[in-house]
């Protein structure tokens, strides 16, 4: 089994910071791409950031210039750096991993999301 823990979402006012951490645990044997998506109420769940495992990184254009992906791979963590956050990026966001398993091949993991609120 493999477990996904997320940290760092919360209540921050418009043009704040807040960072977001992703840490994986379990039968790994490698993993392959990280990512971070977002639903806010009454929307789907869409993409914000995606990076490989060698460091090449993807964003929405509503949060380039923003926000940061980055991953440590010899903690299997994923992080989310979201700077000059707006209202509109209120929402439940989601860790997503890709892993290689030590048994049963690779799968698709989702972590159990973490709340961002925007708010004066």
């Amino acid at each position: 089994q493999v477990q996904l823990v997320e940290s760092g979402g919360g209540l921050v006012q418009p043009g704040g910071s807040l960072r977001l951490s992703c840490a994986a645990s379990g039968s790994i044997f490698s993993i392959d791409a990280m990512g971070w998506y977002r639903q806010a109420p009454g929307k789907q769940r869409e993409l914000v950031a995606a990076i490989t495992t060698g460091g090449s990184t993807n964003y929405a254009d509503s949060v380039k210039g923003r926000f940061t992906i980055s991953r440590d791979n010899t903690k299997n963590t994923v992080y989310l750096q979201m700077n000059s956050l707006k209202p509109e990026d209120t929402a439940v966001y989601y860790c997503n991993v890709l892993v290689d398993r030590i048994v049963g091949g690779t799968m698709n993991y989702w972590g159990k999301g973490t709340l961002v609120t925007v708010s004066s």
